[in-house]
């Protein structure tokens, strides 16, 4: 009887001996578990904060700021991420933007992208039921909006009944919007921004810049009289009146203002 307790004793000994063990070796595992991930998630948050976008060069726009633009593109936590920019820009560009073609994101570095905007290129605008109606140089109606945008003359004088987005503004004499565009790229070249744009019946051009109104005439001679304005429109700072160039030749060069009283 004594001999099989000792016996016994010596068994269960073991046993417990043999738990330890286990025990022991169950919290081993877990911890080098945790150590890899620790690990791991640290080399991930360096991977991916080498990868953040810090830098963004915008190219092209005029009609927003570059962060207006930049918020476009980099606006959650996957796009500010370059690589997953690189991956969803690469056959795609960013659309749907008012008063913008297309804009192409590029991935310059690591860190660094760079966003060419391509604009729509706006003649000018009518006015029609309370919106700016903008329209390109085919008289297309491209955009309509509440905002007016700096550099976007109000064209005035054109007959039409309607007006229907993404369709041409139906006018009789349709030469008129290339014109129309021609004029407002050369206000642009010239650094020149004038108010209104006026057809008469017989489309002949006026000019409104403030308080002055500048008669062109017809199409002749049109760009070399938009050039003279930027020699004469300083000397006219904050008086009222006509200047008459219909009558302008590069040969003749004749030009008069008529003041009015204010």
């Amino acid at each position: 009887m004594a001999g099989g307790k000792r016996h016994k004793k010596k068994r269960g000994g073991k046993h417990r001996a043999g738990k330890r063990i286990a025990a022991g070796r169950r919290l081993i595992v877990p911890l080098a578990a945790v150590l890899i991930l620790v690990i791991a998630g640290i080399a991930l948050a360096v991977f991916l904060g080498r990868h953040t976008v810090r830098t963004v060069q915008v190219d092209g726009n005029t009609r927003y700021t570059d962060d207006e633009i930049t918020d476009m593109v980099v606006n959650s936590l996957l796009t500010r991420n370059t690589l997953y920019l690189s991956h969803y820009y690469r056959d795609r560009s960013v659309t749907d933007v008012p008063f913008i073609e297309r804009m192409d994101v590029t991935v310059t570095a690591p860190d660094a992208i760079r966003i060419n905007v391509y604009e729509k290129a706006l003649a000018g605008y009518i006015e029609y039921l309370g919106q700016y109606m903008y329209f390109d140089r085919e008289g297309i109606i491209v955009e309509a909006s509440r905002e007016r945008f700096e550099g976007v003359p109000q064209v005035l004088g054109l007959d039409f009944g309607y007006v229907v987005l993404y369709e041409r503004l139906p006018v009789e004499n349709e030469a008129v919007f290339n014109l129309v565009l021609g004029i407002t790229k050369q206000l642009e070249k010239y650094a020149l921004s004038a108010d209104r744009i006026f057809f008469d019946a017989n489309y002949r051009t006026y000019l409104y810049f403030g308080a002055v109104e500048a008669e062109l005439g017809d199409s002749s001679y049109i760009d070399e009289k938009l050039e003279q304005l930027v020699h004469i429109l300083p000397d006219l700072e904050g008086k009222h009146g006509i200047l008459r160039m219909k009558d302008y030749t590069p040969q003749s060069r004749g030009i008069t203002f008529e003041e009015r009283a204010q």
